[in-house]
């Protein structure tokens, strides 16, 4: 099932569930677009979150909306802000700056353009001298410490496939529940769902969406 966080005659935004892929994956479970468009039949996906993903989830209703919006996401007009909950105590004071370039890795992983041992941190952030690899570049800052996990909110300055997954598993904090891209056998990652969630979109043609966070979700902290 899903909520409704907003909807007109353009579109519609849904708060997704964790758990829950959009589009039909291999487990062969119904996936959330089929779900919508039995309510919706001519609804279209505009962006997608990974299945562990919760949060804001927009969709056009118009072609006109979907080709406008979809613009939006490619010219990086749209601010999205995610909440996670990541092992570790993050640096408190300010927003720092991850700037890592992705590639595709192994069995549909990605991964930093370089060694992990060649990243450098400093005041402002994380880079690598590279120049491979697709630019991805995420800023972050710490909301709360908890007794070895940090909430933070991130706001990717770039789209790429599991941007905020890599760059805070490749600087030592991996989003607690990640099982691709966190420590196996880490008691302080893991968890039963991923603890990434979809927090707010903003389009600058005017739409402003937020979902809150989910029950419970603050108390991973304390874990």
């Amino acid at each position: 099932m899903f909520d409704i966080l907003f909807t007109d005659s353009e579109c519609l935004a849904v708060d997704k569930p964790t758990g829950i892929s959009v589009l039909r994956d291999r487990s062969g479970q119904e996936n959330l677009y089929a779900q919508l468009q039995k309510h919706y039949t001519n609804i279209k996906l505009v962006h997608r979150l990974d299945k562990g993903t919760s949060g804001v989830l927009l969709l056009a209703k118009t072609d006109n909306f979907r080709k406008s919006a979809s613009k939006l996401f490619e010219n990086r007009q749209v601010d999205k802000f995610y909440v996670a909950v990541v092992s570790g105590k993050f640096p408190l004071g300010k927003t720092y700056t991850i700037n890592l370039p992705l590639r595709r890795g192994r069995k549909s992983r990605f991964r930093v353009a370089g060694p992990r041992s060649e990243i450098e941190a400093s005041q402002h952030g994380w880079t690598i001298d590279s120049r491979e690899g697709l630019v991805s570049v995420t800023r972050v800052r710490t909301l709360q410490h908890g007794p070895r996990r940090s909430l933070l909110l991130l706001k990717p300055q770039t789209g790429r496939t599991h941007q905020l997954r890599v760059h805070l598993a490749w600087i030592g904090h991996p989003i607690v529940g990640d099982a691709l891209y966190g420590p196996p056998h880490s008691a302080s990652q893991s968890n039963s769902r991923l603890m990434l969630h979809s927090h707010r979109l903003i389009l600058t043609s005017g739409y402003n969406f937020t979902s809150a966070l989910p029950p419970g979700f603050t108390e991973v902290l304390q874990d």
